[in-house]
């Protein structure tokens, strides 16, 4: 297993923490702040600190950080149809899932979502449920609500 990295990020909505590896990002979540922070970023991770503050200063529209994506066949496939939804734009579960090839497979996407390991990187929250109501978020709809707005904004 290669050596991981860390490194965290104050975002507007929160501090986020980012595991990666000289391949690629492995994760991204939102932490409390403890104070035991680290100040040093081995430089794997520069890269991805640089874009996130670009993103959140509304200058970036689409992340090329390398990735580390562990997931199955139809994880893998999901993420992928999430990187695509343009910035400022957000799409159904079922619109997902067909977009795949498993039309009534909206539920496995909402579920491949849930497992997203790289949120902002890989946009979940741009998927909302068929009525256009914001659904489930891991990183809490407060967050999701933000970075929809956040993105219409700066479309």
């Amino acid at each position: 297993m290669d050596e991981q990295y860390t490194a965290h990020y104050l975002s507007q909505i929160g501090m986020m923490e980012i595991l990666g590896t000289k391949k690629g990002i492995v994760s991204l979540s939102f932490i409390e702040e403890t104070g035991h922070l680290l100040s040093d970023v081995h430089e794997c991770l520069t890269p991805c600190i640089i874009q996130l503050d670009e993103y959140f200063r509304g200058k970036r529209k689409r992340f090329s950080v390398p990735l580390q994506i562990r997931g199955t066949d139809f994880e893998r496939r999901v993420w992928r149809a999430l990187v695509d939804i343009p910035y400022g734009e957000t799409r159904s579960y079922g619109e997902i899932a067909e977009k795949i090839g498993h039309r009534s497979a909206f539920r496995a996407v909402g579920n491949s979502n849930r497992k997203n390991r790289i949120p902002i990187v890989i946009p979940c929250r741009r998927v909302i449920g068929k009525n256009g109501a914001l659904t489930g978020y891991a990183c809490g709809l407060w967050r999701k609500r933000w970075l929809l707005e956040h993105e219409k904004r700066y479309r």
